[in-house]
């Protein structure tokens, strides 16, 4: 991590993540494409997500979560900044000159080769079929269904621990703490993903959350009584209620939210444990 010399107030601990390990390019113009900002607005142009807007310009990366080129060596010629994601990603270039994006693995550097094959080496960046990787091993950028890329475990200093082999199903351990099956011929990334200190970041002061696209939020006890639940009263209120409800009076903080008929529930072998029950 990066601090700074207080010299301000906010600058006192302000941390950013040390960039001085990834390559000074542009990103591909192949690979890059601009998104509109809808600022929270769903499809009628309406906010349905508040506290979103404005933020600085930035070009989404098209990354290739698929990394299906089965046996095709790549190797990493650049490392670079994605704002799109808190992860590293890295640029690759294949044996047939094709080149890609990827999600950078913890320890990634230029010149680096990675391999997609049943028969790769048990290596950081190589992918392979669960089923070939042994117990104990940590993976990322994990596929849900075959042949669709991967969908979990892609967020900065991530990864699963492979917990055992169960006929055609691989247990994973998850970063909060569940077990849940996975289909053993999916395909996974070995290792963690990079940037591991993105969590120690201090944002330091409003401004700079204010770059990042988020706009303040106020405290529904300080609006008036039209305005929210909790406001109204004259000094300091208690909320008035039992349990805590959103702007629309809608009950948050606590209930379950997750479909009790959802058809992965039955992949779930333990749940993870919530904070309440950690204390």
């Amino acid at each position: 991590m990066k601090n700074y010399k207080p010299y301000t107030p906010s600058r006192r601990k302000m941390t950013v993540v040390d960039y001085g390990n990834l390559s000074k390019e542009r990103p591909m113009k192949s690979a890059t494409t601009k998104i509109k900002q809808r600022a929270g607005r769903n499809n009628l142009g309406r906010i349905t997500v508040r506290h979103k807007g404005a933020g600085v310009k930035k070009l989404y990366r098209l990354l290739d979560f698929y990394q299906n080129k089965d046996s095709v060596e790549g190797r990493i010629e650049a490392l670079e900044y994605d704002p799109y994601r808190s992860a590293f990603i890295a640029r690759v270039v294949y044996a047939d000159g094709d080149r890609r994006y990827h999600l950078a693995y913890s320890g990634a550097k230029v010149g680096d080769k990675i391999l997609t094959s049943d028969k790769a080496p048990l290596k950081r960046g190589n992918r392979l079929p669960l089923s070939k990787i042994p117990v104990g091993y940590e993976v990322h950028n994990v596929e849900i269904t075959p042949g669709r890329g991967g969908k979990i475990i892609r967020s900065a200093g991530s990864s699963t621990q492979i917990l055992a082999h169960e006929g055609k199903y691989v247990h994973l351990k998850m970063p909060s703490g569940e077990v849940r099956k996975v289909l053993s011929g999916n395909l996974a990334t070995i290792g963690q993903v990079s940037n591991q200190e993105h969590s120690l970041t201090v944002i330091g002061k409003a401004g700079r959350k204010r770059l990042m696209g988020v706009r303040p939020t106020v405290r529904g006890a300080a609006m008036n009584p039209v305005d929210h639940k909790y406001g109204g009263g004259e000094g300091r209120q208690p909320r008035g209620t039992k349990r805590p409800k959103d702007i629309w009076g809608n009950v948050i903080g606590g209930p379950k939210t997750r479909n009790k008929k959802k058809w992965s529930n039955k992949m779930i072998v333990k749940r993870r444990v919530s904070k309440r029950n950690k204390k």
